[in-house]
């Protein structure tokens, strides 16, 4: 009698995990047939995005920052269009698998990835704020190169370099500040620089860049006269 009732009660255990599996196939097909097609959907997206980049010369703009060259110095190539459309494939392949998950039920792993969606608005307003200044960095270098040069002052590469990391130093500290990379750290940073950047002037002007500026103030004036 004890040997029939545990046969009886492991085939009822057995039965009952097989129609559990067979409940389960339908759930779990779907949920692959969902994953499968966004994974093309966002590999299509992603290699659009990166052929519009192409198109518009956004590696033009990223090599012309600068940004390639001190990549390269680090042992790092990247492609600029190929790498922002990877990151728009990827998440993309997230809010897909995040789908995916749901239907299946795993809950804890469902909240992980909701985090991590939940994050990425700041990874892309941060990428976004990168892209302007890339193209922001090279307009106005250009402008004031040529506003400068246009009345023969002859500083105009000085004062285009000056506008070109002043805007790329406040861009990186935006970046930082929106994917809130040490808050307050930043904050910090961004006051000393301030602060050390006033300084800096205060005593150049004190200890002989008084008689810099006058120079370039006269050649001004004389420029504009003629």
């Amino acid at each position: 009698m004890i040997v029939q009732s545990w046969a009886e009660t492991t085939t009822i255990a057995l039965q009952n995990l097989w129609q559990g599996f067979l409940s389960f196939i339908p759930t779990l097909v779907g949920a692959l047939v969902v994953f499968i097609i966004g994974w093309f959907i966002s590999v299509g997206i992603g290699k659009l995005i990166s052929e519009i980049l192409t198109k518009i010369k956004f590696n033009q703009l990223f090599e012309r920052a600068g940004w390639k060259q001190a990549l390269e110095k680090a042992e790092l190539k990247v492609n600029a269009a190929e790498f922002v459309g990877a990151i728009v494939k990827w998440v993309l392949v997230i809010v897909f698998l995040l789908a995916a998950v749901e239907i299946l039920g795993f809950i804890q792993f469902a909240v992980f990835l909701k985090s991590v969606l939940a994050y990425l608005p700041n990874v892309i307003v941060a990428a976004l704020i990168f892209v302007v200044t890339v193209i922001l960095v090279d307009i106005l270098e250009k402008i004031v190169r040529a506003g400068v040069e246009g009345v023969k002052v002859g500083y105009g590469q000085l004062v285009s370099v000056i506008v070109k990391w002043s805007i790329w130093i406040f861009a990186i500290l935006a970046i930082l500040h929106q994917l809130g990379i040490a808050k307050s750290f930043m904050e910090t940073l961004f006051t000393g620089f301030v602060a050390m950047l006033v300084i800096a002037l205060g005593i150049a002007f004190g200890l002989g860049g008084k008689e810099v500026a006058a120079e370039m103030l006269r050649d001004l004036r004389n420029k504009l006269r003629e």
